[in-house]
């Protein structure tokens, strides 16, 4: 069985590509069992004042549709 940490680190390979293209890249941090992963934007994107409108738009909306059990996903 597959566990929601593997699942989720597969997803962030589809999305590391446009981080990195930007200078970031993403990590993962932990996730709970109710659904809530917590990951780390790092290089160019920590610092960036969009940040949360990537981790939201961006990184949470793929990792959702991706793994559907996600309920939220935060900033560490």
């Amino acid at each position: 069985m597959t566990t929601l940490k593997e699942k989720v680190e597969e997803a962030l390979k589809e999305v590391r590509p446009m981080l990195q293209a930007d200078g970031g890249d993403v990590e993962f941090v932990n996730a709970t069992e109710d659904g809530k992963v917590t990951v780390r934007l790092t290089g160019a994107c920590g610092s960036c004042p969009m940040s949360q409108m990537t981790l939201k738009m961006g990184v949470e909306r793929l990792l959702k549709q991706r793994v559907p059990e996600i309920t939220e996903v935060l900033a560490a």
